[in-house]
């Protein structure tokens, strides 16, 4: 068997809500009613005009007339109703705010009663004491180490600072060292003059 789904509730402002607006779609639909009934009149009195029977022409604009009225009223009584409408969906908002202001305060009621003077001295002290201790363990740790693992440390940390602000120290490449003994280029000896008289002569 299926989990039962919750069905909502109900309220009793619900229901007002529900019957103002059956109440105000049954003014809407009379008021069409109206509208048809003086586009009706006012084709039967141009009709009797037209037969020349004024006095039955007047009684059907009378009639019309009287339609109208009663649209008025119903114009009146469909504002009314959606302003009620309005006021009472408006309401439950406010309710609903206020009752959530409400729970809001019992909850910052019962954080101000946790976060007494007392509680706050209490983790202050406990904040200083772990401090204290970290301090004491960092300075062994130092004692211990020679200067060049301090120093090894110290850069290792400035490099993590450096990196946690988005600046990556780039490695610098250095050159290796040279792993044979130098040489001196081989200078070759300019040619003789009587060689270059030779290869002039033979020009």
């Amino acid at each position: 068997m299926g989990a039962q789904q919750s069905i909502p509730k109900v309220t009793a402002q619900d229901r007002a809500i529900l019957d103002l607006k059956l109440q105000r779609d049954k003014l809407k639909q009379y008021q069409k009613k109206i509208q048809v009934v003086l586009d009706r009149e006012h084709e039967i009195a141009k009709a009797h005009l037209a037969a020349g029977q004024k006095e039955r022409a007047t009684i059907a604009l009378r009639r019309r007339k009287y339609q109208q009225s009663l649209l008025v009223k119903t114009d009146g009584q469909l504002e009314t109703l959606e302003e009620l409408v309005s006021t009472i969906e408006f309401s439950l908002v406010e309710v609903s705010v206020l009752h959530g202001l409400k729970q809001g305060n019992e909850v910052l009621k019962e954080i101000h009663k946790e976060m007494n003077i007392e509680s706050v001295e209490k983790l202050m002290d406990e904040t200083l004491e772990a401090r204290e201790y970290q301090r004491e363990i960092g300075e062994l740790l130092a004692n211990n180490l020679t200067a060049d693992e301090e120093d090894a440390v110290q850069d290792e940390l400035r490099q993590l600072q450096a990196e946690a602000l988005g600046e990556v120290p780039k490695a610098v490449e250095l050159p290796s060292a040279p792993t044979h003994e130098p040489t001196t280029p081989e200078v070759v000896p300019a040619a003789s003059q009587p060689e270059r008289e030779r290869v002039s002569l033979a020009a």
